[in-house]
Order: C-alpha cells, then sequence, then structure tokens
C-alpha cells in the first residue's frame, strides 16, 4: 500500500501500520493500492466540508473515494484503465482528510491518547473509501464492530493513554 501523507506528523508509521493490517483483515490486495491521508485545521476541514457535503461544520474525518467499492474485492481485472495509477499501476482509492484540532478534543473526551483517534479516524476513513457506510443502522453496527476489531487485533485500545 502507498499512502501520500501530508502534515500527519509523528503517528505516520503507526497509521500506515493500521491501514495496511485493515486491508489485509479485509482481504484486499494492499499492494496494489494507493490512497491520500492528509490532516488539515479546522478551517480547512470546515471549508471541504460545506463544498463537498453541503454542511457547514467543522467535522472530524472526511473521505473522498475515487471508486465505488461498495465493500467489494478491489480486482485489478474489473478496474476501468483510468482508475490505475499510469505511474505506479496502483489503483488509486481516494483521499481521506482528518482534523488534527477534533482529534485531538475526541481523544481527551474518550479519555485515549491522539495516536488511539488518529488511527481511529484513518481506518474511519479507510472503511468509507472501500464502500462502507454509517447511515443505516445495519451498516454501522457492520462498520462499529470492524473498526473495533482491527484496532483490537493490533492492540490499538481505549485504554491507551
Amino acid at each position: 500500500m502507498t499512502i501520500y501523507f501530508t502534515d500527519v506528523g509523528t503517528h505516520k508509521h503507526k497509521i500506515k501500520h493500521v491501514l495496511e493490517r485493515a486491508l489485509k483483515y479485509l482481504k484486499q490486495p494492499s499492494r496494489h493500492i494507493e490512497m491520500s491521508l492528509s490532516v488539515v485545521g479546522p478551517d480547512e476541514i470546515q471549508r471541504l466540508n460545506k463544498q463537498f457535503r453541503g454542511v457547514d461544520a467543522v467535522t472530524d474525518v472526511l473521505s473522498f473515494p475515487t471508486l465505488e467499492l461498495n465493500k467489494a474485492k478491489l480486482d485489478h481485472a474489473d478496474l476501468p484503465t483510468d482508475a490505475v495509477n499510469s505511474k505506479t499501476g496502483k489503483v488509486n482509492i481516494g483521499d481521506v482528510i482528518i482534523c488534527f484540532d477534533r482529534a485531538k478534543e475526541q481523544a481527551a473526551n474518550f479519555g485515549h491518547s491522539l495516536k488511539r483517534e488518529l488511527c481511529f479516524l484513518s481506518l474511519h476513513g479507510l472503511l468509507h473509501l472501500l464502500g462502507y457506510d454509517h447511515v443505516e443502522a445495519d451498516d454501522e453496527r457492520e462498520m462499529n464492530e470492524l473498526q473495533e476489531q482491527i484496532l483490537s487485533k493490533l492492540r490499538i485500545t481505549r485504554d491507551e493513554k
């Protein structure tokens, strides 16, 4: 997996590890996938939220998928040729943008580490790129269970300070 990071800071390696392990857990071909992950301030995420979702508010994470995967396993053979980056040969599944200030607030509110919150939000964003959502109660339950299973397997718990 290739991740193009912008302003992620010291937790970059842990986030990369979580996302790679998540792809493995979901049986996705991680070596054929690329994405970007950016950490921004509240003004920028609010601007993006308003521009792309019509919601004029700060949020914790936004995901912008480039493909409609609908939880399906990524298969190079079934992809349109423009879905593959001609320079890398990998499929760009989209962009995840995290608000650092909101992540910091949520970590404090939940009583766990900023690292845990950034890993959680990164994973949450990745799941959206792969077609998971939480609009319906069943989908929300599935997504929450996946997040907890993956983070627990990596020993990234809410107890972590």
